[in-house]
């Protein structure tokens, strides 16, 4: 698996994010080409990249030149724009992700709903682009997951359009919430608001996997000299084996041809409520011409005792049979998020994040939208 992995211990923002992709392999060319595709609101901006040192590091610098004032935007505003480009999907899915975790951050610092958020200096078009590039980027490099360094919490002030404010500033604060963090640095805000929202979006793990394999070392500057580490991203890519986990358990069977639908539908809620990790009915003709139903249970092998016990219990079944089996699972966690239809569950894997479908019939009833049409606008982010 194409595993890219963030060393973000002196600090990450989006145009580092940017230059750190260059180094790997990004030609500046494809993303000028790329970037085309989204309308932007000014026309007159220019990119360019070049070598400079930090600290006795080298590292490449990505900058952004914009003529004109730049306006306040809206969310929607910039999401309807990469929304309606001519991007890929997977460049648009990754862009609008990272906009949207910014923008949630925002919408609970300042208690407002999200379609209210503004951006200010995050919705200037610098910042749209380090967001799109670092899309163009991933997708360029063929990344197919991300992990992540501890994130240094700095500390100080900065001058924002909101006035003075702490480091980390409240947006950035509100999303590394459930980040590693460390203090071993010194004063300056050392992870911007794009920087958090890129992590907080697309890192699905906080350690560098323990059988990767280092092909190529990206370093991507920060525009300031800092005096006590070098202002550096360095982005390393290279192939990990897929994140899984193994464990050993068993199947439980009965085959029954003598119990009512009603008894089998108890059975399983029961035997669910006890702790099975699944159960499954299979349709089965047994002697005499007999349509029968095994019940099929997995479970914890040290519960075979006790789950034996609750089949005959609640069943007909006067006999039980089982196996050991090898189980693969993928690691996954649940996250809950705010969306435009309430909070919702949602659980998140390598290859993406489903709802669950206890919220979704909960909005579904509560809204009286379809099912269906409630999983459509989850998945969208509508």
């Amino acid at each position: 698996m194409k595993t890219l992995y963030l060393d973000c211990q002196c600090g990450i923002a989006g145009d580092m994010t940017v230059a750190a992709l260059l180094d790997l392999g990004l030609p500046l060319e494809h993303l000028r080409s790329e970037l085309t595709r989204i309308s932007l609101p000014v026309t007159d901006y220019h990119l360019t990249t070049e070598q400079c040192q930090r600290l006795g590091m080298t590292g490449r610098l990505f900058d952004v030149q914009v003529s004109g004032d730049q306006p306040h935007r809206h969310y929607g505003d910039i999401d309807a724009m990469i929304a309606t480009s001519s991007l890929s999907d997977g460049v648009k899915a990754t862009a609008r992700k990272v906009f949207r975790r910014l923008a949630e951050a925002e919408a609970k610092v300042h208690g407002v709903p999200l379609e209210k958020v503004h951006f200010h200096e995050v919705g200037a078009v610098d910042s749209i682009i380090d967001i799109v590039a670092t899309a163009i980027g991933l997708e360029y490099l063929h990344v197919e997951r991300i992990c992540c360094s501890p994130l240094p919490l700095g500390s100080g002030f900065i001058e924002t359009a909101h006035g003075l404010l702490p480091v980390p500033a409240p947006a950035t604060a509100e999303l590394l919430q459930g980040l590693p963090v460390h203090s071993m640095i010194g004063p300056g805000e050392r992870v911007t608001p794009t920087g958090a929202a890129i992590v907080a979006a697309l890192a699905d793990g906080f350690t560098l996997p323990t059988d990767f394999r280092l092909d190529r070392i990206g370093h991507g500057a920060g525009s300031r000299d800092f005096p006590d580490t070098p202002n550096i991203l360095r982005a390393f890519l290279g192939a990990a084996t897929l994140p899984v986990a193994t464990d050993q358990l068993s199947v439980m069977e009965a085959n029954i041809d003598d119990a009512t639908p009603e008894i089998l539908g108890f059975a399983m809620e029961r035997l669910f409520a006890e702790g099975a990790l699944d159960v499954w009915f299979t349709p089965i003709q047994m002697k005499k011409n007999r349509p029968a139903v095994t019940i099929s249970l997995l479970i914890d092998t040290a519960e075979l005792a006790r789950f034996a016990e609750l089949v005959l219990a609640e069943t007909p079944a006067i006999g039980l049979r089982h196996y050991p089996v090898a189980r693969t699972i993928l690691e996954r966690r649940l996250e809950e998020r705010d969306t435009p239809l309430g909070k919702v569950r949602f659980k998140v894997t390598r290859f993406g994040a489903k709802p669950e479908f206890d919220d979704c019939r909960r909005l579904a009833l509560e809204t009286g939208l379809a099912l269906r049409e409630v999983y459509r606008r989850l998945e969208n982010g509508e």
